[in-house]
């Protein structure tokens, strides 16, 4: 089986945004509306006690986590929302009719009803590339080389990013303390977070 994600090495990730442009650019993503947010977290004090600029800040990319089990998949009434063999979960929008059950069951909030077609959209991973062997554009234009893409099933050392490298040629040594997750509520999200030497507060 294939579960295809996202691992971002937040250490790297310097908030400049080009994951977003890009995405919006090539998935032509309408005004106001996002498929993947950069979020500041922090400045908060350090655990052990630092003080200003001795503070825990980190950038944390949000969208929507390709979970293993989606609960926008169990509840759209007209099976729109599908998850696809290659792990992704993807919306037919030749049969969503715009209820928004799934925006409202995604913990997430990375779905959004697009008022011109009407019709719920979202990040697919870039779909139209990765069924062509290429990298999701978020991967691609990611300068700090942060983002890296590919089958879970195959352990993320073999994760590939922008050069070409893979995660186990480039990135820095971490912990199994420092892999995580966003907050699982039953749906297991496949999207990867590695955080070293900071507090991670994106809650598991």
């Amino acid at each position: 089986m294939t579960q295809y994600a996202i691992v971002t090495d937040l250490n790297r990730c310097v908030g400049c945004l080009a994951c977003t442009v890009a995405c919006k650019t090539v998935n032509s993503v309408p005004i106001g509306n996002y498929w993947n947010k950069v979020l500041r977290i922090g400045p908060n004090p350090r655990e052990d006690g630092g003080h200003f600029p001795d503070v825990d800040m980190y950038f944390l990319p949000v969208g929507c986590q390709h979970c293993e089990n989606p609960a926008c998949v169990s509840v759209c009434p007209t099976e729109a929302s599908h998850k696809l063999e290659d792990g992704t979960v993807q919306i037919d929008k030749s049969k969503c009719i715009g209820c928004q059950f799934c925006a409202m069951a995604c913990p997430y909030n990375v779905r959004y009803l697009n008022e011109e077609e009407r019709v719920v959209e979202k990040c697919t991973l870039c779909e139209q590339r990765i069924s062509q062997g290429e990298l999701p554009q978020c991967v691609t234009q990611c300068g700090g080389q942060a983002r890296w893409f590919g089958d879970l099933d195959q352990g993320i050392g073999s994760f590939k990013g922008a050069l070409g490298e893979t995660m186990e040629e480039r990135v820095s040594p971490y912990e199994d303390a420092d892999v995580h997750h966003l907050t699982n509520v039953g749906n297991d999200p496949a999207f990867v977070y590695i955080l070293r030497d900071r507090t991670w507060q994106g809650r598991e």
